[in-house]
C-alpha cells in the first residue's frame, strides 16, 4: 500500500511521502485565493469553495478564513453555515450532514499521533473520520477529536472538547464535552435560555 492508501485506510501512515505533501499544497493553493477573495465577490466565493470541498449541498457558507488538509474529504449537506476561522484537518473523511452552523473557531480534528514518544517521533500518523449529524449547532472554540461521531439535532456548548460520541437531541458542554440534558419539545419556545420568544413564526 502507498501511505496515501495507508492514511484512507485509517492506517499508520507518513504525510511525507507518496505525493502527499504535493497534493496539501495544491489545496494549500486554492484556500489561500478563497482566503483572499473580496467579500462583494459572494458568485466567486461560492465557485471556489466548492472548488475545495469533496462534496456540497445546497446554500454553503464559510467564513473566511478558513483551512483543511485536503478538502477533498469533506462533504457538506444542504445549509451548512461555518463561522470565521474554521479548521478542518481532513485527513480522513468529514461528513456533515443538513442543517448543520459552526460558531467561530471550530476545529474537527481527524488527524492523531501515537501517544507513546518514540512512535511518535517516527514519523508514523494517523487519521480517523469525523461524522456530524443533521441540524447540529456547534459552539465557538469547540474542537471535535479523531472518530467522533455527533447526532441529529444536538448542540454542543462553546468551548467543548468532543472526544467521544455524543448521541442525538441533547444539549453538551465541557472538557471532556459531556451530556448535559436532553432536548425537549418545551425547547421549542426559548431562543435563550429563560427568554421566551415574542414572536410566532418561529
Amino acid at each position: 500500500m502507498t501511505q496515501k492508501e495507508r492514511m484512507l485506510a485509517g492506517l499508520p501512515y507518513k504525510a511525507s511521502m507518496d505525493g502527499l505533501p504535493e497534493e496539501q499544497l495544491a489545496t494549500k493553493m486554492k484556500i489561500y485565493e478563497y482566503n483572499l477573495c473580496p467579500p462583494d465577490q459572494p458568485e466567486k466565493i461560492e465557485s471556489l469553495i466548492r472548488g475545495i470541498l469533496g462534496k456540497a449541498g445546497a446554500n454553503v457558507n464559510v467564513l473566511a478564513p478558513f483551512h483543511c488538509d485536503y478538502g477533498k474529504h469533506i462533504e457538506v449537506g444542504n445549509n451548512f453555515m461555518a463561522n470565521y476561522n474554521c479548521i478542518i484537518l481532513d485527513v480522513a473523511k468529514v461528513v456533515i450532514g443538513d442543517d448543520v452552523m459552526f460558531g467561530p473557531n471550530v476545529s474537527l480534528l481527524t488527524a492523531g499521533h501515537p501517544v507513546y514518544a518514540s512512535s511518535r517521533n517516527s514519523g508514523y500518523e494517523y487519521g480517523i473520520g469525523i461524522i456530524i449529524g443533521n441540524s447540529v449547532w456547534i459552539g465557538g472554540n469547540t474542537v471535535v477529536n479523531p472518530g467522533v461521531k455527533i447526532g441529529d439535532n444536538t448542540v454542543i456548548g462553546s468551548g467543548s472538547v468532543v472526544t467521544k460520541d455524543i448521541p442525538a437531541n441533547v444539549i453538551a458542554v465541557g472538557n471532556p464535552c459531556r451530556v448535559l440534558r436532553q432536548i425537549t419539545e418545551e425547547d421549542k419556545h426559548y431562543f435563550h435560555k429563560t427568554k421566551r420568544f415574542d414572536v410566532d413564526d418561529y
